[in-house]
């Protein structure tokens, strides 16, 4: 009917968005972990063009996989 409010409310979330979110943790922590093993694995003259120290690399590296700078 035009101009009816319906009285049942969606859910605030709901089972298909906890079930998205649930594959994408476990795909972007292993996305984080290839970009700080291929960090790593740079040469020291990739890093002084980047303006990165062997020390700022290995203290990234050596982050656990669910520490997700994005996600603070």
């Amino acid at each position: 009917m035009k101009g009816h409010v319906s009285s049942i409310q969606q859910p605030a979330f709901s089972l298909n968005h906890l079930w998205h979110a649930a594959l994408q943790r476990p795909a972007r922590w292993l996305q984080l972990y290839r970009q700080r093993q291929e960090l790593a694995s740079l040469s020291d003259a990739t890093l002084h063009d980047l303006g990165l120290s062997r020390a700022d690399i290995q203290q990234e590296a050596e982050r656990h996989f669910w520490d997700d700078p994005l996600s603070k």
